[in-house]
């Protein structure tokens, strides 16, 4: 689906939390996607704490500088951004919980900015190169901006983007919140705007599952438990 790359020949191959190959190719019965969200650290643990969710890994794409470093991804010159690969088990979870997640949790009209971080790399973004899953993002984002717009907030920005190259990013930066002696941070700044049915979704999580989430508390995702949701 995507042009995957290492970025140093020694990479971290295991998932810190899931257990899983972080840089292996779906397989049947599994779809992959990238999202961009402002500092990957946070927006990766969202993402791989979803029932369903096979991998995560966090990486750069969107740029035209071939295997670029962290230090130089910073430096808002290689048009990259900071981004989450995921890959889902289709018949436990479908893409519109994914993309549920991705709009509530970010503010989506920011630009070249997520809260207190500023620059190209922490724009908001979705590529992937599945057609029908372009046309779900598109309809997702419709329906949220209808939501945005109602609350005050100004046009998405969110870049919508197919056969874009995925560098993975420096070991140290995978799954970072759940590793020993990382720094708590995220900047991450959600409307507290919840997004219901839209054209083509598909809903397969249990609505229990978004408790998990929430979004009107400062820094929610590192308050919750590195592990996968799991429902009583």
């Amino acid at each position: 689906m995507f042009g995957l790359f290492q970025t140093a020949p020694q990479s971290q191959s295991a998932h810190a939390v899931l257990g899983t190959a972080i840089d292996a190719p779906t397989q049947q019965g599994q779809a992959e996607a990238v999202f961009g969200c402002g500092c990957f650290w946070g927006a990766e643990k969202g993402f791989w704490r979803l029932p369903g969710v096979v991998t995560t890994a966090v990486g750069y794409a969107g740029g035209s500088l071939e295997n670029p470093t962290y230090q130089q991804v910073c430096s808002g010159n290689t048009g990259h951004s900071e981004v989450v690969r995921v890959v889902w088990d289709t018949t436990r979870i479908d893409f519109s919980d994914l993309l549920k997640l991705f709009w509530e949790c970010h503010d989506p009209t920011q630009g070249n900015r997520q809260g207190n971080d500023r620059g190209s790399q922490y724009r908001s973004v979705i590529y992937v190169d599945d057609p029908a899953l372009l046309a779900q993002a598109q309809a997702s984002q419709a329906a949220y901006q209808t939501l945005l717009s109602q609350a005050g907030y100004g046009a998405i920005t969110t870049e919508l983007r197919t056969h874009q190259t995925l560098w993975y990013a420096e070991p140290y930066h995978q799954q970072y919140l759940a590793k020993p002696g990382s720094r708590p941070y995220c900047s991450a700044q959600p409307s507290g705007q919840r997004l219901g049915s839209f054209e083509g979704s598909a809903y397969k999580l249990d609505p229990r599952v978004w408790e998990a989430y929430d979004w009107t508390v400062a820094h929610c995702v590192l308050r919750g438990d590195n592990a996968p949701i799991q429902l009583a």
